[in-house]
């Protein structure tokens, strides 16, 4: 099975520019950074509810507790929500009048929530518009967990970010490049 591309900051900076100029830029934007900056599978992300996310005070929350059923392994999870992507949520929610708790946090374009298979195909369909080849619903996870890695964060805490039972799983997210291997080689 062929593994998900991992965007580098230029081909997601490509991504960002191009929802910029679609109907729903912030929802989209928000979307995609989700799975960037959160390191959230597809279908967690179209679990989400408003209050998943949002405090009851209105601010976004900086831990959201996905349950067993929201997750892909059945186990419960938190996921650490940066500033930045508190920030863009907060952002795409201005554009959001109605935020019940059981609602969904990302709407479709008839303002339905997403099924995981829908996010893929439409995360599939944004690649293609792009003219990224390789890139999936996953490409954001795997974004999430290759930058953390670069910056030296220990594939145990990977593994819990990512809610990997097994740090093997972890590993095989993490892609290595030239620019990496020159810089390893430069430290001894």
């Amino acid at each position: 099975m062929a593994q998900a591309k991992t965007l580098s900051q230029t081909e997601l900076d490509l991504v960002l520019n191009y929802v910029s100029t679609k109907k729903y830029a912030l929802r989209d934007r928000a979307l995609i950074l989700t799975s960037f900056l959160g390191g959230l599978r597809v279908a967690e992300i179209a679990s989400l509810k408003m209050g998943d996310v949002l405090n009851l005070d209105g601010t976004i929350k900086n831990e959201i507790r996905l349950s067993a059923a929201q997750t892909k392994g059945k186990h419960p999870r938190t996921v650490f929500v940066s500033q930045r992507l508190q920030a863009e949520l907060a952002n795409y929610l201005t554009t959001r009048y109605i935020k019940e708790a059981d609602i969904p946090l990302f709407h479709t374009d008839h303002r339905l929530g997403f099924s995981a298979n829908g996010l893929c195909v439409w995360f599939y369909q944004l690649y293609k518009n792009v003219g990224i080849s390789g890139g999936s619903s996953h490409s954001g996870r795997k974004f999430f967990i290759t930058t953390l890695a670069n910056k030296g964060i220990g594939v145990r805490i990977l593994a819990s970010l990512a809610g990997h039972r097994s740090i093997a799983v972890t590993q095989r997210y993490i892609d290595v490049n030239d620019e990496q291997k020159r810089n390893a080689v430069e430290l001894i």
